[in-house]
């Protein structure tokens, strides 16, 4: 993907085309970003109503399915998870929880459409050479976060509720539906915004702040953070940490070579300029 190949260098030099580029007011700015705003939320809205509506169905293949026997994780493995069952202990936990469910999945799957928002907002501002250089931002950072909501979803929550559901210190343990959710919402959404990594890696590297000898330079130390990471949402096991640091760690590689990429074409613009 091209999104390595913006030349900085030369934004000055390149006209922006198309009458969209119109200078436009503060204001217009603020009525724009509304819209796009509006949009967005209204995307978030229209698939949480959605799920919302087939709540049941939802719980039942999506939300509880981690905990069941014939979960894709356990049928691979071979293993059998351990038995529990949920409570609700408030008049109205179960809507609040579905509601709440509704709201999240409906920030999961609009994510691509918030971005193309984002990147119709950005796009006027950019110059040509800076859109052919983004090309394809939105697709591979859906990518990215699909993969990494995935990952939690798929690896790390049934490896940590197996484990949580079945520690036992000798007392009497009924979890309710309510922190079901919201474990299984923080092993699955904050991995997808940290599969975001060679992105974010790209851009720290467009502002200064990072470059490919930073990167190499503290390799053992980002392992150690992604290990710290790995304890903190999930069991405290070795094996599982290294599990899920592991992935993010080949992330940290993959992004060091990306910027490294982007080092490359620089130096070579900055040669081109220069002759």
């Amino acid at each position: 993907m091209p999104l390595d190949q913006i030349d900085v260098d030369k934004m000055d030099e390149v006209p922006k085309i198309g009458a969209e580029e119109a200078e436009m007011s503060f204001i217009e700015h603020l009525e724009e970003l509304r819209w796009h705003l509006i949009r967005a939320i209204s995307s978030i809205l229209i698939i949480a109503i959605g799920v919302f509506t087939f709540d049941r169905w939802v719980f039942k293949n999506i939300i509880l399915a981690p905990k069941e026997p014939d979960f894709i994780f356990y049928k691979l493995l071979g293993v059998t998870p351990v038995d529990f069952v949920l409570e609700t202990r408030v008049l109205g936990e179960q809507f609040i929880v579905s509601l709440k469910v509704s709201l999240i999945l409906g920030l999961i799957f609009s994510f691509p459409f918030i971005l193309w928002e984002i990147w119709r907002f950005i796009k006027p501002g950019l110059y040509e050479n800076e859109r052919k250089a983004a090309r394809g931002f939105v697709i591979v950072c859906s990518l990215l976060f699909a993969l990494g909501v995935s990952f939690g979803y798929f690896l790390i929550a049934p490896v940590a509720i197996t484990f949580l559901a079945g520690y036992d210190v000798g007392a009497v343990s009924a979890p309710t539906l309510d922190s079901f959710v919201n474990y299984l919402t923080m092993f699955t959404l904050p991995t997808g915004l940290i599969f975001e990594l060679p992105i974010v890696a790209i851009f720290l590297k467009r502002i200064g702040l990072i470059d490919q000898a930073f990167m190499r330079t503290y390799r053992k130390h980002a392992f150690v953070i992604f290990l710290v990471f790995a304890a903190i949402i999930t069991p405290p096991d070795v094996v599982t940490q290294f599990l899920i640091a592991t992935p993010l760690y080949i992330l940290y590689e993959i992004s060091i070579r990306v910027v490294g990429r982007v080092e490359k074409r620089e130096a070579k613009e900055e040669a081109k300029n220069a002759a």
